[in-house]
């Protein structure tokens, strides 16, 4: 009885860390890339970039943390002047995961908001 307990005990073990090598880097990915988004929209606020460059920079950004994305994926929305206005940037993707019997897709939607201070 107390080798089946053990090795339930091992299994579960060994499932649980599997389900952390697989699911784990999605989501630290996803919180790297939505604080590297913060950072472009405080500064784009406050520069003469313009939307499309601003989109250029954000795909730029999510290829360095392993996330695919395309242009049309990232929406950017400037609204005031530079300085003064408010500038959105959101994006929305998924990330396929495959377990052993299972798969399945993660989705994100990372964004966020910067106005200006004037």
């Amino acid at each position: 009885m107390e080798t089946i307990k053990l090795g339930l005990g091992v299994t579960i073990i060994l499932a649980m860390a599997l389900l952390g090598y697989k699911l784990v880097p999605p989501y630290f990915s996803n919180y790297q890339f939505e604080d590297a988004i913060k950072n472009d929209a405080v500064q784009g606020t406050y520069s003469n970039r313009s939307v499309e460059d601003i989109r250029a920079a954000v795909v730029k950004q999510a290829q360095e943390f392993d996330i695919s994305l395309t242009p049309q994926q990232v929406h950017v929305v400037r609204t005031g002047g530079f300085g003064t206005g408010v500038l959105q940037i959101d994006a929305e993707y998924s990330i396929p995961v495959e377990l052993p019997g299972y798969s399945t897709s993660l989705s994100f939607h990372p964004s966020t908001e910067n106005k200006g201070v004037y």
